[in-house]
């Protein structure tokens, strides 16, 4: 069976079990098993719930690496020159770095903490690039001396510290440039646009690219990453030419921000229409870099919660809260994100509701308009397309324990990361 055919099949698995049109929405291969229980990876997602508590991360592991394959396979069916990069922000642990690193991506961090989980999940230091808009001179000391392949640098300030810090090293830089560009995607999520904090205006880059030459660093390509969750391809193209524009270098790095479905109702593009919309403005001989990050883990992992209580409000609303919220998913509070909910035993809509999450604040709402079959304490809860910045962005708000991150493959489920203890809590304590 070919990898094409092999991905196919589990998408088909999902389609043949899942109602509603969810298929897209859950980790490939999920289905109603048993009783009309939800598997994840081949787990019982019930099963799951009660040997490792809820609130709990799950994932299916061979869906990461499906998705992974094939943008990589989208990429490569087009040209020989690319690189795909593991965004590693979105999901910074390291074993799902070492899934990536082992299919052969490269990586992209952007502080010292996950330059540091990029290297103990086993990349190799000539395959990362380090990002951020301030880097610390640590975190720039840190990554000279890891050998990271590449510097992508944010501003002036910058390039005077790495001309003090690599002492003539001949480091290898990106210039990471400002376009003007605005997808349409959520504003707090908008990195491209003349107003940013991130990257060197576009007026200034000429000055920027003989600073780098002066400094002695070797500036290697440009970089810049126009926002997350992007569905409009166009926005790639005209990036392309704007790009290209500024003169020809080895490296063209093209940002991510590939978008995936957060509901039924989302339909964003596949990886190959990225790969085409990306390369079509970029000259020959440029090697085009990516970095997805959202679209290689989101809709691999689902977030399993226990309801607690049901309460309804006569004229007004069914609440249904569940033993976690904002504190492993800050998104619907932070960005407006939407999800869909299911109960793990029983799909079904009979009772529109709202989920609300455990915390002290009347905002912590997961789900503002949901429907489910009849819930009732004690259900496990589902919430899919969690798998990208629900473990990055967990908090201990109301000093809650961070949950777990369990693995599913096969039928067979492991924990890589284990649930917080509350001897954590206080480990920091002096």
């Amino acid at each position: 069976m070919t990898q094409e055919n092999a991905d196919q099949a589990l998408v088909d698995a999902g389609e043949s079990r899942l109602p509603g049109g969810l298929a897209h929405v859950y980790p490939l291969g999920s289905r109603l098993g048993a009783g009309g229980r939800l598997e994840i990876g081949g787990c019982d997602a019930l099963e799951l719930a009660r040997e490792f508590g809820t609130p709990a991360y799950v994932y299916a592991e061979d869906d990461m690496r499906e998705r992974a394959r094939a943008t990589m396979a989208a990429f490569a069916r087009r040209t020989e020159s690319f690189e795909v990069l593991y965004a590693s922000k979105a999901f910074p642990c390291t074993a799902a770095m070492r899934l990536f690193a082992e299919v052969g991506l490269g990586c992209d961090v952007a502080s010292g903490g996950e330059l540091h989980l990029a290297l103990k999940g086993g990349f190799q230091p000539g395959r990362i690039y380090m990002h951020g808009n301030n880097k610390s001179e640590r975190e720039l000391e840190e990554a000279l001396a890891a050998g990271v392949g590449h510097i992508v640098v944010d501003s002036f300030d910058e390039i005077e510290r790495l001309e003090r810090l690599a002492a003539g090293a001949a480091q290898r830089v990106l210039l990471r440039v400002t376009p003007g560009i605005e997808p349409d995607t959520h504003t707090s999520i908008r990195t491209g646009q003349a107003d940013s904090k991130f990257g060197i205006p576009m007026a200034h880059v000429p000055r920027a690219i003989e600073r780098c030459a002066d400094a002695g660093l070797v500036l290697r390509g440009l970089h810049a990453h126009i926002g997350s969750q992007v569905y409009a391809l166009d926005v790639y193209e005209a990036l392309a030419e704007v790009l290209v524009q500024i003169g020809e270098l080895p490296l063209l790095n093209m940002g991510g921000g590939f978008g995936i479905a957060y509901t039924r109702d989302d339909h964003p593009p596949t990886a190959d229409d990225y790969a085409e919309a990306m390369l079509r403005g970029a000259p020959e001989g440029v090697t085009v870099l990516c970095e997805p990050g959202r679209s290689l883990v989101g809709n691999a992992g689902v977030s399993l919660y226990t309801v607690g209580t049901v309460k309804e409000i006569p004229g007004v609303r069914t609440y249904v809260s569940v033993d976690g919220g904002m504190a492993d998913n800050i998104r619907p509070m932070l960005y407006g994100a939407t999800y869909e909910a299911d109960l793990a035993a029983r799909f079904g809509d009979s009772t529109p509701c709202r989920i609300a999450g455990m915390h002290c604040e009347s905002g912590d709402v997961l789900v503002r308009e949901a429907a489910l079959e009849d819930p009732s304490p004690g259900d496990v809860l589902v919430i899919p397309a969690t798998g990208a910045y629900g473990h990055a962005m967990a908090s201990n708000y109301n000093a809650v324990r961070r949950p777990p991150v369990i693995f599913c493959r096969g039928g067979d489920a492991r924990v890589v990361v284990r649930r917080e203890t509350y001897d954590d809590l206080t480990l920091r304590d002096r």
